[in-house]
């Protein structure tokens, strides 16, 4: 038979293939061995898809692991673009868990140990692996080895992403990728639990059926886990959280589990009905043997409500603010308007720089360059919030023109027309269009303040007395509407809207 030569490599035989490539047994001129991928003409079709391989090869041959199929050889540029990995001479645990059934005993906890331990490797050289499920875990003897970077990508380099279409097996996918989300590490946590899953009880853990009924599962979190060791339970549990923020780390995973069980850890069975019918996710914690350790990850702590008395603080805080504002405003019209508008525009600006890092940083994980990357990006995040700002100052200065509008079909007075206008003002400002950005920095900065008397204290203090030298400069000099001369107003038009 004829043999096929791809590079220094003969292939023998075929192991298999995939959406990326068809897999091939490769053997070189010294007698090495290796599971040869040739990828597929999509893959690599024009030169910026060969170097966007280049790259990702690049990191991905620093990953060293025994646990960890690393690359050997490769050539994105060559006629028959390829991708050497170690070969490992065994079956997949999707082959041998149907075959031999579930691990179970030390047996599975070396397993959970050692795939946890592949990805906290592959994540240290920057990248995700993205599409660990039983079919990429190879098994030599008890040992795993995670296998098949075909949807891995650089965990630094945006440039790789790809938009509208899903990659990877949907039962192992995390529920990030389902939202529409920019993985980051703990999506592999999500697909080390679920594969941990399938190696302990023989089953997907998000059930069968329709890709869009598992996805849907998989999104709300509606797992069986029914049959699988309780120690190892625990964590797979934990790290199948819908919410990536609650789930363990690599590192935290591998502390556990390179530790003996505890003893008496126990966790309730669910249900044995079909994993479609909708599931309460509840999250079960190993208690301690003696009491003092602290567990490694925890659920997000509950909400503490306010107390009635911290409610009274915020709210009054709130009060003193809209009398600082109504004060300004009846002190300098146009003074208070500008000095708002400056105030709302650098509040919001802010807003949307910190939602944006937080996207980022929920997506990918925390980096190094985190804040440079905030920096450099602020410009643009200010243009995006110019126009919502706008329309908030603008709604706010609308709502005071009806507030003098009302005063002078009523009749009042004209010395209350600026005190309506300025809460009017200051009200459309705390709930017009947009001012959510505004509520949630005033309300991070003013919260903690009204945590405690004396914090309060000093914060009405502050407001008030602003406030009050403001009506004080009024008493004495009255409104100064710099930059006119005098009041906008004229009687003579006012006239017609009298009654």
């Amino acid at each position: 038979m004829e043999t096929v030569q791809v590079g220094d490599w003969t292939l023998l035989r075929r192991l298999g293939e995939g959406g990326m490539g068809v897999v091939h047994l490769a053997e070189d001129d010294q007698g090495r061995f290796a599971a040869l991928k040739v990828l597929r003409p999509h893959v690599v079709g024009d030169e910026e898809a060969r170097a966007r391989l280049e790259r990702e090869v690049s990191t991905l041959e620093r990953v060293r692991s025994p646990w960890v199929a690393e690359i050997v050889d490769a050539d994105p540029w060559g006629p028959v673009p390829f991708v050497a990995t170690r070969y490992i001479d065994g079956p997949s645990l999707h082959d041998q868990v149907n075959a031999l059934g579930p691990l179970g005993g030390r047996t599975l906890r070396h397993f959970a140990t050692c795939l946890a331990q592949a990805l906290v490797a592959v994540h240290q050289a920057g990248v995700l692996h993205r599409d660990v499920k039983p079919s990429n875990v190879v098994l030599d003897g008890e040992t795993p080895i995670l296998i098949d970077f075909g949807l891995a990508r650089l965990g630094d380099d945006i440039r790789l992403t790809r938009t509208g279409f899903l990659l990877g097996t949907p039962g192992y996918l995390a529920p990030e990728i389902l939202h529409g989300h920019e993985p980051g590490p703990a999506a592999d946590v999500h697909s080390w639990a679920a594969t941990v899953a399938f190696a302990g009880t023989g089953r997907a853990p998000f059930g069968s059926g329709p890709p869009m009924a598992v996805m849907d599962r998989v999104r709300r979190g509606e797992h069986d886990l029914a049959g699988l060791e309780p120690s190892v339970r625990v964590m797979v549990e934990a790290a199948l959280d819908p919410d990536p923020l609650r789930r363990p780390t690599l590192p935290a995973l591998v502390k556990v589990l390179a530790a003996p069980p505890r003893a008496g850890v126990t966790v309730p069975a669910r249900s044995r009905g079909p994993v479609a019918e909708p599931t309460r996710v509840l999250r079960d914690e190993p208690p301690s043997d003696d009491g003092d350790e602290p567990p490694l990850w925890s659920p997000a702590p509950p909400k503490v409500r306010a107390s009635v008395g911290e409610l009274i603080r915020r709210w009054s805080v709130g009060l003193a603010l809209l009398a600082l504002v109504v004060a300004a405003v009846v002190a300098a019209p146009f003074i208070a308007l500008a000095g708002v508008a400056v105030g709302v525009a650098l509040l919001r600006w802010g807003a949307v720089t910190a939602d944006g890092h937080r996207s980022r940083r929920d997506a990918r994980g925390r980096k190094w360059y985190d804040f440079p990357h905030a920096v450099v990006l602020s410009p643009i995040d200010l243009m995006v919030s110019v126009p919502a700002t706008l329309l908030l100052w603008v709604t706010a200065v609308l709502l005071g023109g009806l507030a003098v509008l009302a005063c002078v079909i009523a009749g009042a007075p004209t010395g209350q027309w600026l005190g309506w206008a300025g809460a009017a003002f200051g009200m459309g400002v705390w709930l017009g269009p947009g001012s959510r950005r505004v509520r949630r920095p005033v309300g991070g900065l003013t919260r903690p303040l009204a945590r405690t008397a004396g914090g309060w204290v000093l914060t009405m203090l502050v407001l008030l007395g602003l406030a009050g030298a403001a009506a004080y400069a009024v008493m004495q000099r009255g409104t100064d509407w710099m930059p006119l001369s005098g009041a906008p107003w004229d009687a003579d038009w006012l006239d017609l809207f009298r009654l």
